[in-house]
């Protein structure tokens, strides 16, 4: 397993369709997953600090494993099979529960906790960013800070 960071969402075009992009900890891949609207919403509200008025499921998730003594441990980005990522959810329990993806990097960019990808995943979706192509990726950054997560649609409130 390799850690990931998240480096961000935005929305793909010409489908419109929103994708988060993680990046290789110490590695040079990047894995871009697509998702749906609310999870690239959840995915962005988190990112940027923002507390809704009312809780989205993934805050009120991280509520209900604190009200229960439940720790999350880690994320693992585990399997890709015709085009569909899978993921668990890691508890220090022992306990392991398969999610999606977008929903466990939602929960994880509330409770603090780490990202892994398995060797397989990344070998077959990983993309290797050439330096000179770096500039692509520092625009992507910069595209990040100016978006806001009602750019993705409706945020389920």
């Amino acid at each position: 397993m390799n850690e990931l960071d998240v480096v961000g969402v935005r929305v793909e075009m010409p489908s419109n369709q929103p994708i988060v992009l993680l990046r290789e900890v110490g590695g040079d891949r990047y894995l871009p997953i697509w998702i749906g609207p609310g999870e690239a919403t959840a995915i962005a509200f988190a990112q940027q600090g923002m507390v809704p008025a009312r809780p989205l499921t993934h805050d009120l998730f991280k509520e209900v494993l604190e009200a229960v003594g439940e720790e999350l441990t880690a994320v693992r980005i585990t399997d890709l099979r015709e085009g569909i990522f899978f993921a668990e959810l890691v508890f220090a329990s022992g306990v392991e529960v398969s999610a999606r993806p977008s929903d466990a990097i939602a929960l994880a960019l509330r409770t603090g906790t780490p990202i892994y990808g398995s060797d397989g995943v990344l070998d077959d979706a990983g993309i290797v960013i050439p330096d000179e192509q770096e500039d692509e990726v520092e625009k992507f950054r910069e595209f990040l800070d100016q978006i806001s997560p009602e750019d993705f649609g409706s945020s389920n409130q």
